[in-house]
C-alpha cells in the first residue's frame, strides 16, 4: 500500500462511521470505499481504498467460512509476496552460471572437511517472492502455537473494550471479531516475511532449512547486494555462501532426525508462551474501534511488533529456551567449523566469514523476526563456544568421529559438553575403549 491506514482523521463522524460499520456488518450495504472514506476518515485515494477494501473482504470471507481455522496463513502469504515482488529482479542466466560452478566447488571442497555424504539435489534460486512461497510453511509450523494465543489475546481485549453500540453490533459477527487478532497477526507476519526476502541470502539464513527435502536454494539479488555493499568479490562470495549453504544442508540430510527435532523443540518452546494481559491493557487500554487515531494505532503496531505483550518467561521456559538455544548454537558451531576447513584456500574466506558473523551478532532480520513471533531469538548465544568445541573434538578425535554425534539425539553433545569438551573428548575416548557390551556380544558369536 502506498500509504498506511491511521484510522478515522479529526474530522471523521463516528456516528458515521458506526453507522457504516452496522450495515455492513447486517449485509445491508457492501464495501462502498467512497462510504468508507467518509465515514472512517480514510484518505480518499482510489489504490489505497481498493486494496484496504480487497483486504477486509478477505478476512471477513476467511473468518465465516472457517470460523475456527485461527491465523490467516493466506492472508500472510499474500501480503507477503506483494511487498515482496515490489523491488525484485528476476534471475539470469549469469546468475544460474555463478551457482552452478560455485556449487561445483563447494561439493568438492565439503568433501575434503567432512564425511557426511553430498547432496544429490540441484540448488534452487529463488527470487523474493519465491523465497516467500518456500518459507512461510516453516515459519507458520513455528509460529502457530503463539499465533493463536496472540489472536485470542487481542480479539478478546477488542471486544471487551469497544464501545457498548459497536459491540451490540459486533455480536451480529463473531467470527469476524473472533479473527480479528488473527488477521493482525497474519498481517504482520506477511510484513516480516516481506522484509525477510530482501535481506536473506540463502534457505538455511535461520539456521534450520526452508525445505524439508534438504535443498541448497539462494535469492542471488540479495547476495549479490550483499556483496556490493560490503565490496567483496562476487564470486567468492557465491563459492564461501555455496559452501555454507551445502554443509547445513549436508548435515540435516545425514541427520534426519534433526530439522523435526529442532521445529519440535521451538514449537514446545512457543507453546509455553502467555500474553500477558496486563501489557495489552496497558498499550491498548485507551483504544476502541470508533477511535483508531494514528496515534494510537501506531502505538499498538509498535506493541505487537516488539513483542510487547509476549509475558515474561517462567522457569520451565527458561529451561526450554536454553535447550532451544544449545541445538542452534550446536548446528552453527558445527557448520561454521566445516566451513572454515573447507575455505582455507578461498582468498576471501575470513573477510567473507567475518561479514557473516556480524550479521548474525547483531541481531539480523531473522532473529528480529523470530523475536516479534514466538519470543525466541534465533541467535545461539553459544555459538562461539560451540564453535570452539567442535574444533577441538576435531582435532583430537577426527572428523569423523566429530560428524558421528550427529547419529542420534542421544550422542548430542550438551551444554555441559560445549562448557568443558575436554570431559566430552574423554568420555568419546573411553566409548571407544570399552565397546558396548551388546556390540561385544556379538562381535564374540561372530568370532571376530
Amino acid at each position: 500500500m502506498s500509504e498506511e491506514f491511521d484510522g478515522p482523521a479529526n474530522g471523521s463522524n463516528g456516528e458515521d462511521f458506526a453507522e457504516f460499520l452496522r450495515k455492513f456488518l447486517a449485509g445491508e450495504s457492501g464495501l462502498n470505499t467512497e462510504e468508507l472514506a467518509r465515514a472512517a476518515g480514510l484518505p480518499n485515494d482510489p489504490k489505497v481504498l481498493a486494496e484496504l477494501a480487497n483486504q477486509i473482504q478477505q478476512a471477513l470471507a476467511h473468518a465465516n467460512a472457517n470460523p475456527n481455522a485461527g491465523v490467516n496463513w493466506q492472508l500472510a502469504a499474500q501480503q507477503a509476496k506483494q511487498q515482496a515482488r515490489s523491488g525484485s529482479q528476476p534471475i539470469s542466466d549469469a546468475n544460474r552460471e555463478q551457482v552452478r560452478a560455485a556449487s561445483a566447488i563447494a561439493s568438492l571442497w565439503l568433501g575434503q572437511a567432512t564425511e557426511i555424504s553430498e547432496l544429490t539435489t540441484e540448488a534452487k534460486l529463488l527470487t523474493r517472492e519465491l523465497w516467500v512461497d518456500d518459507a512461510l510453511p516453516l515459519f507458520q509450523s513455528l509460529a502457530q502455537p503463539v499465533a493463536n494465543q496472540m489472536s485470542n489475546a487481542l480479539s478478546d481485549h477488542l471486544r471487551q473494550n469497544s464501545p457498548e453500540e459497536v459491540q451490540g453490533m459486533l455480536g451480529q459477527a463473531s467470527n469476524l471479531m473472533k479473527s480479528a487478532g488473527s488477521a493482525l497477526f497474519a498481517m504482520q507476519l506477511g510484513q516480516a516475511l516481506a522484509k525477510l526476502s530482501s535481506e536473506v541470502l540463502s534457505g538455511t539464513e535461520i539456521g534450520l532449512p526452508i525445505f524439508a527435502d534438504q535443498r541448497p536454494a539462494y535469492v542471488v539479488q540479495n547476495i549479490e547486494n550483499f556483496a556490493k555493499e560490503l565490496e567483496l568479490e562476487l564470486d567468492q562470495v557465491y563459492i564461501f555462501l555455496a559452501v555454507r549453504e551445502m554443509a547445513h544442508n549436508r548435515l540435516f540430510k545425514h541427520a534426519k532426525w534433526l530439522r523435526e527435532h529442532a521445529v519440535t523443540q521451538i514449537s514446545n518452546y512457543a507453546q509455553g508462551i502467555k500474553i500477558d494481559n496486563e501489557k495489552i491493557a496497558d498499550v491498548a487500554g485507551d483504544i476502541d474501534l470508533s477511535d483508531l487515531s494514528g496515534d494510537k494505532q501506531a502505538k499498538l503496531r509498535e506493541a505487537f511488533e516488539s513483542g510487547a505483550f509476549i509475558a515474561d518467561r517462567t522457569e520451565s521456559q527458561q529451561r526450554a529456551l536454553e535447550s532451544v538455544e544449545t541445538l542452534l548454537a550446536l548446528i552453527e558451531g558445527w557448520v561454521q567449523v566445516v566451513c572454515e576447513q573447507a575455505t582455507d584456500r578461498l582468498p576471501g574466506a575470513a573477510a567473507i566469514a567475518e561479514a557473516v558473523r556480524r550479521r548474525r551478532a547483531t541481531g539480523g532480520p531473522a532473529e528480529q523476526t523470530f523475536t516479534t513471533l514466538v519470543g525466541l531469538e534465533l541467535r545461539p548465544r553459544k555459538m562461539r563456544e560451540a564453535a570452539t568445541m567442535w574444533r577441538e573434538v576435531s582435532a583430537a578425535l577426527g572428523s569423523s568421529a566429530r560428524d558421528g554425534l550427529w547419529a542420534h539425539p542421544d550422542l548430542m553433545p550438551t551444554a555441559a559438553d560445549i562448557a568443558d569438551p575436554a570431559a566430552l573428548i574423554a568420555r568419546m575416548r573411553a566409548a571407544v575403549a570399552t565397546p558396548d557390551e551388546l556390540d561385544q556380544e556379538l562381535r564374540d558369536l561372530l568370532g571376530e
